[in-house]
């Protein structure tokens, strides 16, 4: 447990913005589990789910420059949550899984070429005495966007991903479980998004507004299938 309270090269939880963050978060709370569902919406909302980023830049990964931005995809933005949730004396660690996807936008859609997303991240937390798992990737106002509930956390129960949208439709499907780790894996994961996205890894960062662009339901290529 000392290792997963302790500061990371990416759960950077001494960090002072970090530090902050937490504590303004958790003003009124009355407990450990009120303190940590405050930080988990915080997290959730104030930072906006942005997978527009530059996958090669270590900041991107790191708690504290994600939180500076105000913006970050999910590697990031648990890394946040982890970072706060130790800042605030709660043991949490970062895990992965690869996940089938299904909203995006066509942009994005195109650079991936698959809905196929390596590596997704969550945060894993140990709460009244046992672990349990939180995703805080999606903003509240990019599920109203695509038609989705934002994706809720009681401390009690883990909180993975949105199996359906609002209308019924599959939205994200679990495909491979990667484990969880005491800090973001940051070289493992540059090699792998290399070797399967090399066009992302690769090129130029894609500019835009991914909230405004995203779309929810079948992805370009389910469609096509559907059309054939």
């Amino acid at each position: 447990m000392h290792e997963l309270l302790s500061p990371g090269c990416f759960i950077d939880s001494d960090a002072p913005a970090i530090v902050q963050f937490a504590h303004e978060a958790t003003v009124g709370a009355d407990d450990e589990l009120d303190k940590i569902l405050r930080v988990y919406r915080a997290v959730r909302d104030r930072i906006v789910y942005d997978p527009y980023i530059d996958f090669r830049n270590p900041a991107n990964f790191r708690a504290s420059q994600v939180l500076a931005s105000g913006r970050g995809f999910c590697v990031g933005k648990s890394a946040v949550l982890a970072a706060a949730a130790r800042a605030i004396g709660v043991p949490a660690r970062v895990g992965y899984a690869d996940v089938r996807n299904h909203i995006t936008s066509p942009r994005l859609y195109e650079r991936f070429k698959t809905d196929v997303f390596i590596w997704h991240s969550y945060t894993d937390l140990y709460l009244c005495a046992r672990w349990v798992k939180a995703t805080p990737a999606f903003d509240s106002t990019l599920c109203e966007r695509v038609g989705l509930q934002p994706l809720e956390f009681d401390g009690r129960h883990d909180s993975l991903f949105h199996p359906f949208d609002r209308t019924g439709r599959r939205h994200m499907e679990y495909l491979r479980d990667r484990g969880t780790f005491a800090d973001v894996p940051f070289e493992a994961i540059q090699a792998d998004f290399r070797l399967t996205y090399p066009s992302l890894i690769n090129g130029t960062r894609l500019a835009g507004d991914f909230r405004s662009e995203a779309m929810a339901g079948d992805s370009p290529e389910q469609a096509r299938r559907t059309e054939d």
